[in-house]
């Protein structure tokens, strides 16, 4: 492991009114660019959806989501439907006329009062907005969301795809396959994955943005590296330098991760814990890095065709042409 070099942000970058908690505050005062993002955080991130925001939610056939579970453990997930199914009756205010998949691990944990963090992604577009919050309603129905935070993200690393329609073959009930590490099919969709979301945690960090944030990882085919004994090691690019997921990390080590399979509909949950790989040779190694994460699986739960909708082979991000690959060994 990498020696431990972070820095103690200055006095005063700490106090109240600041759109950072302690975990994103250290990691970008380590990379020096805490005043930068700061003056950035207060302009971009709102306690409210901005009305193209509310707009766009109600566009998709899709919304990502990232909760705890009654043991601490983030997972990340997904609700579908029909677009519409999406509605902000006011600015502070998302409802999701949907529910999770049947036998989603995220199931019986999303609950009033829990923390919440939601993304907004259009594939066609590369577009994507994200929103922090507390559950304020479950029902049969779906649920009702508090936002306390809200911002856009970049197109950076989202491959464009089109739906090609709905697959005949959806299981309305897909049965769970449950494991306690990562199984051989699990392994090749892992490896052909050009897509991926995290989930994470604030733990006991305070602070506007304290709480839950789901994130996009995108690359080229096969970014993420799985090794024999099962850990994945992924680049991490240059991004908004926000460094949501990484700053949760900092204080809650643990994430969920969801593999969708684009093609077949599979969806691949992974509870896990995580490292953030800081510098040396294997971030050296791989064009475009500016660190790694590392996860280690402690549980998998596979749906097999549980997406309805089916997307067509993807346009890579124009981002992705400076990135590199795994050098695979002989």
């Amino acid at each position: 492991m990498v020696e431990d070099k972070t820095a103690t942000p200055p006095r005063g970058w700490m106090q109240e009114g600041s759109p950072f908690h302690e975990g994103e505050i250290q990691v970008q005062a380590r990379l020096g660019v805490r005043e930068r993002m700061e003056g950035i955080g207060r302009k971009v991130i709102r306690d409210h959806m901005p009305d193209q925001h509310r707009t766009f939610y109600q566009q998709l056939p899709w919304i990502f989501i990232g909760a705890v579970d009654d043991l601490g453990q983030p997972w990340a997930s997904v609700i579908t439907g029909e677009p519409g199914f999406i509605s902000s009756p006011e600015p502070t205010s998302l409802h999701i006329h949907s529910t999770l998949i049947e036998n989603d691990p995220l199931t019986v944990s999303l609950q009033a009062g829990r923390p919440v963090g939601l993304l907004g992604i259009e594939l066609p577009t590369r577009r994507r907005n994200r929103v922090n919050g507390h559950i304020t309603q479950v029902t049969s129905e779906g649920l009702q969301i508090s936002v306390t935070q809200s911002f856009g993200n970049c197109p950076k690393y989202i491959q464009a795809r089109s739906a090609e329609g709905d697959r005949p073959e959806i299981n309305q009930v897909a049965s769970p396959i449950l494991a306690e590490h990562l199984l051989p099919h699990d392994r090749e969709l892992i490896a052909n994955a050009d897509t991926f979301f995290v989930a994470s945690y604030s733990g006991s960090s305070r602070g506007a943005s304290a709480g839950v944030d789901v994130s996009h990882r995108g690359g080229k085919p096969g970014f993420v590296r799985v090794d024999d004994d099962g850990t994945l090691t992924v680049p991490d690019f240059v991004g908004n330098s926000f460094y949501n997921t990484i700053g949760n990390l900092m204080t809650a080590p643990q994430a969920g991760l969801l593999f969708p399979d684009l093609q077949t509909g599979d969806l691949l949950y992974l509870a896990v814990t995580a490292e953030v790989v800081w510098e040396g040779p294997e971030v050296d190694a791989f064009l475009g890095a500016q660190r790694l994460l590392r996860f280690r699986v402690k549980r998998t739960v596979r749906l097999n065709g549980a997406l309805r909708a089916k997307w067509q082979d993807p346009e890579l991000s124009p981002f992705l042409t400076k990135t590199g690959e795994w050098l695979r060994q002989s």
